[in-house]
C-alpha cells in the first residue's frame, strides 16, 4: 500500500485490488449511488470525480450528467483506471467520462479552473498526502456556486479528522451548506 499523510495521521491508499470489492452491486444496499447523487447531478453538468476507484460512482455520474455532460475521472492507480474505463465501456458511457491518471501529488486537472459545477469527493481525502492542497484545487475547479460533496468513511476517519477536513475546506474559501446523512460515512456538502 501506498502511504499518505494528512497532517499527522498516517493513511494508506486503498490497494487497486479492494476496488473489485468496493465496486460491488452488494455495497448498494446501503450506499445507492442514485439515491446519493439525485439531489446533486443534472443533465449537463461537468462533475470532477477524485480517486473513483472501478466507478462504484462514476458510472451512476455519466449516467446523470447525460450526453452534454461531462465526468473527470482521476486517479494515482492505473490498474484502477483501466477497470474503470472496462466498466464504463461495457456500460456504453465511456464518451461520457475523461479519465485521467495523477501522481500523487498532483491531482492532473491543470487548466481546468472554473470549469466543474460538482466535485465527488467520496472515500478519498484522507487518503491524499495533503487535505489542505486538495481543497484549494477543488475550490480552484469549481465555478462560482458549484458544490462538493465531502464523504468519508466513518470507519476510517475520525470525527475530529472529519472537522479538520471541514476547516480545511472553509480556509479554501468552501461553504459548508449542510451535513447530508450518507450511511457509513461522515458527510458535508460545500458551495463555493
Amino acid at each position: 500500500m501506498q502511504e499518505a499523510n494528512v497532517g499527522n495521521e498516517h493513511h494508506r491508499v486503498c490497494p487497486w485490488w479492494l476496488g473489485y470489492v468496493l465496486a460491488s452491486p452488494i455495497r448498494r444496499l446501503w450506499q445507492n449511488p442514485a439515491r446519493i447523487l439525485e439531489p446533486y447531478i443534472r443533465a449537463g453538468m461537468i462533475v470532477v470525480e477524485p480517486g473513483p476507484g472501478m466507478g462504484f460512482f462514476t458510472l451512476e455520474l455519466a449516467r446523470r450528467v447525460g450526453p452534454a455532460g461531462r465526468v473527470m475521472a482521476v486517479d494515482i492507480q492505473p490498474k484502477m483506471l483501466a477497470r474503470l474505463k472496462r466498466r464504463l465501456a461495457a456500460a456504453g458511457l465511456l464518451e461520457r467520462v475523461e479519465i485521467r491518471l495523477a501522481e500523487p501529488q498532483s491531482p492532473g486537472l491543470a487548466g481546468f479552473a472554473g470549469a466543474a459545477d460538482f466535485v465527488l469527493a467520496f472515500a478519498v481525502v484522507h487518503e491524499m498526502p495533503s487535505a489542505e492542497s486538495f481543497f484549494a484545487a477543488a475550490a480552484e475547479w469549481l465555478k462560482p456556486g458549484g458544490r462538493l460533496l465531502l464523504a468519508e468513511p466513518a470507519g476510517h476517519v475520525s470525527v475530529a479528522q472529519f472537522d479538520r477536513e471541514i476547516a480545511l475546506a472553509e480556509k479554501a474559501g468552501l461553504k459548508l451548506m449542510e451535513r447530508p446523512s450518507i450511511s457509513h460515512s461522515r458527510a458535508a456538502l460545500f458551495r463555493l
